[in-house]
C-alpha cells in the first residue's frame, strides 16, 4: 500500500517512522528569480551548534560524520531542486534537532514563485511519493534565509515541524542565529588574500619600524655626515681609504690642486742646524 502524503502547513508537524530523510526544496525559476540554495544546521540541546562543522551547505556538502550531505541541484519538470539528507537514526544522541533552511542568492523569497520542501524516505525507492509537502510562503517577502521547517527528537521518534520563518539578513544572519562564526572576509566577499576586508573587526597593525642602521668606518667610528654634492671614495682593492678632506672653497687652477689653508696657531716643526740664524 502505497504511504499517503501528508500536506503541511505552518506550525504542524508529523512524526517520522523512517531510517532517513531527504528534504527536498523545489520552486520555478525565471527571468528575475533568485537562486535558492537549500543548508541543514545540526543543534545541540541549546539549539545552537555543537562546532562550524554542523553547517552543512553548499560550501561545505558533508558533515564530518557522513550523516548529513548536501547534494547538487537537479531541474525537474516541475522546476529547480535543491536537496539535502539526513540518517536520523545515526546521528549523535547529542543532536536534539536538525534546521532545514533555505538563502536566497540575488533578491528576496518575495521573488521565488512556488517555494515547497518535500520529504522523501531515503530508504523507499527513487520514485515513491513524498512523506509530505509544506508550500513555504514568507512572511514579507523581503526575507532572504528561510528556516522551512525542523527535524526533532521527541524521546525515541523523531518528528518534523514546518515553520517558514524568515531573515532578512541572509544565509551569514541564518548561519549566526545558530552560533556559527563568520569569517568578516565571506560576509563582505573580500578576496582572503587581500588582507583583512573593509569594515573587519580584525585590527590592523603597521609593522614596526626598523632604525636604518648608523654608517661606520672600517674602524667602527661613525663617519661624518657628507657635505653637499659629496661622493664618497670606494675602497681600492679593500682597504680602507684615508678620512675625506672637507670640500675646498677655491677652485683649483688650470686643474691643480690649491695648497690646505694652515689653521690658526700653526706652527712649523723644529728645524735643523743649518737654518737656525744666529749660529754657524
Amino acid at each position: 500500500m502505497t504511504a499517503m502524503t501528508h500536506a503541511m502547513v505552518k506550525g504542524s508537524n508529523i512524526p517520522l517512522d523512517v531510517l532517513g530523510i531527504r528534504a527536498v526544496l523545489r520552486w520555478s525559476p525565471g527571468a528575475g528569480v533568485p537562486d535558492v540554495d537549500a543548508s541543514a544546521l545540526l543543534l545541540g540541546a541549546d539549539g545552537r551548534v555543537r562546532s562550524d562543522a554542523d553547517f552543512v551547505f553548499y560550501n561545505e556538502p558533508r558533515h564530518p560524520s557522513g550523516l548529513a550531505r548536501h547534494l547538487p541541484k537537479k531541474r525537474v519538470a516541475e522546476g529547480l531542486t535543491d536537496t539535502v539528507e539526513v540518517d536520523l537514526t545515526s546521528l549523535d544522541a547529542s543532536v536534539a534537532r536538525v534546521v532545514i533552511a533555505a538563502s536566497a542568492d540575488g533578491g528576496s523569497f518575495g521573488q521565488v514563485p512556488d517555494l515547497h520542501v518535500l520529504l522523501f524516505d531515503t530508504g523507499a525507492p527513487v520514485r515513491s511519493a513524498p512523506l509530505a509537502t509544506f508550500d513555504v510562503t514568507p512572511d514579507t517577502g523581503d526575507e532572504t534565509a528561510l528556516i522551512c521547517g525542523e527535524l526533532y527528537r521527541r524521546d525515541t521518534t523523531w518528528k518534523f515541524r514546518a515553520l517558514g520563518q524568515g531573515y532578512a539578513t541572509g544565509l551569514v544572519g541564518l548561519a549566526t542565529e545558530f552560533g556559527i562564526a563568520v569569517d568578516d572576509e565571506a560576509e563582505s566577499g573580500a578576496d582572503p588574500g587581500s588582507g583583512p576586508a573593509a569594515g573587519s573587526r580584525e585590527p590592523v597593525h603597521a609593522p614596526p619600524a626598523v632604525p636604518e642602521p648608523e654608517a661606520t668606518s672600517a674602524y667602527g667610528y661613525p663617519l661624518p655626515e657628507p657635505a653637499p654634492g659629496h661622493v664618497p671614495a670606494q675602497p681600492a682593492y679593500g682597504y680602507p681609504q684615508p678620512p675625506q678632506q672637507r670640500p675646498q672653497h677655491a677652485a683649483p687652477a688650470y686643474g691643480y690642486p690649491q695648497p690646505v689653508a694652515a689653521s690658526p696657531g700653526f706652527v712649523l716643526p723644529p728645524q735643523g742646524p743649518q737654518f737656525q740664524t744666529g749660529r754657524r
